[in-house]
């Protein structure tokens, strides 16, 4: 069974930098994406940054120039590196699998969350 476990959350005050980790276990296929998505209280979640497996990248306008993502195939893990964090920045993040299996079936996987805290 795929398994998703994230670290790196915590608190860290506006302008500092964080680094989110995503290691993957299970079933992995050729064909995937990894990415993340974030959670702020009273918003729906949303995406902030994908990459495919063969490394093309895309992120939401408001994390660029301050977050990347990257993934190593051989180990199946997926970071993100963020900086210059602001208060917006805040919120749950959850890694995120998306991928085909043999039979060309989508299978999704979602991480139990970790919490970034960004404080003023």
């Amino acid at each position: 069974q795929v398994q998703l476990v994230e670290s790196g959350g915590g608190l860290v005050q506006a302008g500092g930098s964080l680094t989110l980790s995503c290691a993957v276990s299970g079933t992995i296929f050729s064909i995937n994406t990894m990415g993340w998505y974030r959670q702020a209280p009273g918003k729906q979640r949303e995406l902030v940054a994908t990459v495919t497996g063969g490394g093309v990248a895309n992120s939401a306008d408001s994390v660029k120039g301050r977050f990347t993502i990257s993934r190593d195939n051989a180990k199946n893990t997926v970071d993100l590196q963020m900086n210059n964090l602001k208060l917006e920045d805040a919120g749950v993040y959850y890694c995120n699998v998306r991928q085909v299996d043999r039979e060309w079936r989508e299978l999704t996987y979602w991480g139990q969350g970790t919490q970034v805290t960004v404080s003023s």
